[in-house]
């Protein structure tokens, strides 16, 4: 559990890095905290399967971050759109297929309590590179579905103890569950 103490404070960091500190910045800021979170996300997804020596985990890690890395650049190398820049290879957006793959992975092998964090941070990536004109709503959208779609199709649950908050009816609880 002292792991899943640690992913939540790492994401708390991510949180608080966001937030522009003057208005005339804040532009600058939101592209830049979205670049480093896109980064941060799949880190702590796969350095989690090293603190809790998850082998099974980081294998299932390795095929999704793989097929999600593939599919998005054969796709923006055979779609090549222009970017709301100028730019090329616009759709899907990488930054984001990366930011969602780990936010996925996280949310399907520790689940959701530990994935809620990191899909807001990934939110914010795909936010952030529509706001920095890099790309428009459509691309960060694909680039959302591929990362989740290469995370779920890949991972399998944690088989050791997951704790889930429940609430039912006006009734509040704890679901304690062990996958075998």
């Amino acid at each position: 559990m002292r792991a899943f103490k640690l992913l939540k404070l790492c994401f708390l960091l991510i949180a608080i890095s966001v937030f522009p500190t003057s208005k005339t910045i804040a532009s600058d800021n939101i592209e830049t905290a979205g670049d480093i979170i896109q980064i941060l996300i799949p880190g702590i997804a796969y350095g989690t399967t090293f603190y809790l020596d998850d082998r099974e985990g980081r294998t299932q890690f390795y095929k999704s971050f793989g097929t999600n890395l593939a599919a998005t650049y054969v796709l923006k190398y055979a779609i090549n759109s222009e970017r709301p820049n100028g730019g090329d290879h616009s759709f899907p957006s990488g930054h984001t297929s990366a930011a969602f793959q780990g936010a996925a992975f996280i949310h399907k092998r520790y689940g959701i309590s530990y994935g809620v964090t990191a899909y807001l941070g990934a939110a914010f990536v795909g936010y952030s590179r529509v706001e920095a004109d890099k790309h428009y709503v459509g691309d960060v959208i694909a680039g959302a579905a591929i990362g989740i779609i290469s995370s779920f199709y890949f991972t399998e649950p944690y088989k050791g103890v997951n704790i889930t908050p429940t609430h039912s009816n006006g009734t509040y609880g704890i679901k304690v569950s062990k996958n075998f």
